[in-house]
């Protein structure tokens, strides 16, 4: 009796150690998932490039002198203000300057939880919902890449992360004061962030509005609430509107040519999934699927090839907010003539992250939830590794041959201009050569867009060669180049041609790599035997 009992008592516990060993498998393995992404927000082998390089040179400078800067170079000031603070901490070293945008991809990671969870209905799936989001964040190859730039677009993202957990909350439980002050200053903070902002708050407006004027009549005091808040935000943006509009007028994207809204969409989304590699296409048609079906699994019926409708109440504000927004903002930009960039997206790329954790959650069995996450993870995670350990700029090729074989009195010249700052960055040290950018013969630490095309074209290749070889002196003059960028129509190769029929030689040292993020080539032109 006693030992059948006995028998008995272990037969029963086996199936809890088999779940208690399961659980701490899954913890295991989601504490790995997590502790690999901690790592890739903290680790690149690039040097830092042109919009890095300027983003560390803008906000090393004095804060009186911030907003003059900033004029020349278009971007709003936030990010600038905390990187200056960071930098008087942590020294302005590639590593250091980065970590602040791994912090911000930490941060990121720790709002998805709550922001996941709060889309569901049930107990059970808002802790799927919850983990998903924050999976789907950690191994994200978009979040990687912008937690390893010394640029503004984590942040972005943490921003709205923030604001629509704060408005949630509002939504859940009531417009309380400090919730509202919150929603304030995220909007303001946004606005003082990135100027693709202001799409995202148009189309939260204009959602806002609607419910206002024809939503249910119970629900109108509490949008009228929200739209104060969001006005208050606008508000605190204005000592800053007068720096925008001249920015807006004179700056823009004269690097870069109009794309259509089309292909503009199609370019940000295989971006989330880590560009044009072969990890991205892999990775994207999954993660728009499980974006749409998240959307549109409540009209499926319910357990429709596995799919439970009644697990989540779906996405469909946060869809129209984040899909309204990249379609407004390409929209607008391709009117205006503007260029459009991957990283602008940053401001919605939350909501389609959140759409993608819940059309995990939409299937019912939990193996292929599982299924689901480990695919979406482990090519995430090698697109994340394949940026990781890609050098995003060429210049560290060029500048090894400059810092090694210059000698004191050398020229270099950077042309365009816009491959000054970071290469200017690595030759710091050799304060015994000069080191100046076509068309301006300007210091290559900055670059100045106001006016660029216009710039560009009264620019003259003869007459900047002329003046580079009365400053050179008898001296190698070595230019850093790149073609096809636009605004300068060939300018470089006339401006080198016009050296090298001087002096009678032209050596090429570097041939621009078109694989490369940012390619450039060197040329040498040594002075005549």
């Amino acid at each position: 009796m006693t030992a059948g009992h006995s028998t008995s008592e272990t037969r029963a516990s086996i199936p809890g150690t088999s779940l208690a060993a399961r659980r701490a498998l899954v913890a295991v393995l989601v504490g790995g998932v997590l502790a690999v992404a901690v790592a890739l927000r903290f680790f690149t082998k690039s040097d830092l490039w042109l919009d890095e390089a300027l983003t560390v040179n803008i906000a090393k400078v004095p804060l009186s002198e911030l907003r003059h800067a900033l004029e020349r170079d278009g971007a709003p000031p936030l990010y600038y203000v905390l990187l200056h603070g960071w930098i008087q901490i942590f020294g302005s070293g590639d590593v250091a300057v980065r970590a602040l945008s791994g912090v911000f991809g930490l941060f990121a990671m720790v709002l998805a939880y709550p922001a996941g969870a709060r889309l569901a209905r049930s107990d059970a799936d808002r802790r799927w919902a919850g983990w998903s989001a924050v999976l789907v964040v950690a191994a994200s190859p978009y979040a990687i890449r912008y937690s390893t730039e010394a640029r503004m677009y984590m942040l972005a993202i943490v921003l709205v992360l923030l604001g629509e957990l704060t408005v949630g909350r509002i939504l859940d439980d009531g417009p309380t004061w400090p919730r509202l002050g919150v929603v304030t200053l995220v909007v303001a903070a946004l606005l003082y962030t990135q100027y693709w902002s202001i799409f995202l708050l148009a189309v939260f407006g204009a959602v806002l509005l609607w419910r206002a004027l024809w939503g249910p009549v119970g629900e109108r005091p509490l949008a009228w609430k929200l739209i104060g808040a969001t006005v208050g935000g606008g508000i605190l943006f204005l000592p800053w509107l007068s720096t925008f509009l001249y920015q807006n007028a004179h700056t823009g994207t004269p690097w870069d040519k109009p794309v259509s809204p089309p292909t503009g969409a199609a370019t940000a989304f295989i971006n989330f999934a880590g560009d044009a590699t072969g990890e991205g296409w892999f990775l994207v048609l999954p993660l728009v699927l499980l974006a749409v079906l998240a959307l549109t699994a409540w009209a499926t019926g319910p357990r429709t090839l596995g799919v439970d409708v009644r697990t989540v109440p779906g996405v469909r504000w946060e869809w129209l907010v984040g899909a309204a927004t990249l379609v407004v903002g390409l929209g607008v930009s391709y009117v205006q003539g503007t260029g459009f960039q991957p990283r602008y997206a940053a401001v919605m790329f939350p909501f389609f992250a959140l759409a993608v954790a819940l059309g995990v959650v939409v299937w019912s069995d939990p193996k292929v939830r599982v299924g689901i996450l480990v695919f979406v993870v482990a090519v995430g995670f090698a697109a994340g590794l394949r940026s990781a350990v890609t050098n995003r700029t060429q210049a560290a090729q060029v500048v090894d041959i400059i810092a090694a074989e210059a000698k004191p009195g050398d020229l270099v010249i950077s042309c365009p201009d816009q491959l000054g700052p970071d290469t200017q960055r690595l030759l710091e040290r050799r304060t015994d050569i000069r080191q100046v950018v076509y068309p301006t013969f300007a210091t290559p630490a900055f670059v100045d867009w106001v006016d660029y095309a216009q710039r560009n074209g009264r620019a003259s290749p003869d007459r900047f060669a002329r003046r580079a070889l009365r400053v050179a002196d008898g001296h190698t003059i070595w230019v850093i180049w790149a073609p096809n960028y636009r605004t300068l129509d060939g300018q470089c190769e006339t401006m080198m041609n016009a050296l090298a029929a001087q002096r009678g030689q032209v050596r090429d040292r570097i041939s621009a790599d078109q694989t490369i993020y940012e390619f450039m080539g060197l040329r040498e032109i040594p002075p005549r035997a």
